[in-house]
């Protein structure tokens, strides 16, 4: 929560990102990631999971910071094991390696 006592909010536009993600048009209406519980498999190459994805770690871990959204997405792309494959075991271990990292 803010000063304000509204819940934390963000949009990540395509811009914002550092990699470049196909767009998945046939699935683009499927429901975004919007919380746990979520077993559905995440496609970490489809814009549309990707840009949810990385909006609801950003509001877990509570930061704006373009340098830390490229960071999570560095590590979406370049560490996270590919068995790692479910929306909330994704989220989990991307949002338990930034508090890692930003010492939350």
């Amino acid at each position: 929560m803010n000063e304000q006592n509204e819940p934390f909010a963000l949009e990540i536009k395509p811009s914002d990102l550092f990699y470049r993600y196909r767009r998945n048009k046939e699935e683009r209406d499927e429901a975004d990631f919007l919380g746990k519980p979520d077993p559905r498999p995440f496609d970490r190459n489809d814009l549309y999971q990707v840009l949810s994805m990385l909006e609801a770690v950003m509001v877990a871990i509570e930061s704006r910071d373009g340098d830390v959204l490229h960071r999570v997405e560095e590590i979406m792309v370049q560490e996270l094991p590919i068995f790692v494959c479910s929306r909330e075991d994704v989220y989990d271990c991307l949002v338990a390696a930034m508090r890692g990292e930003l010492g939350h």
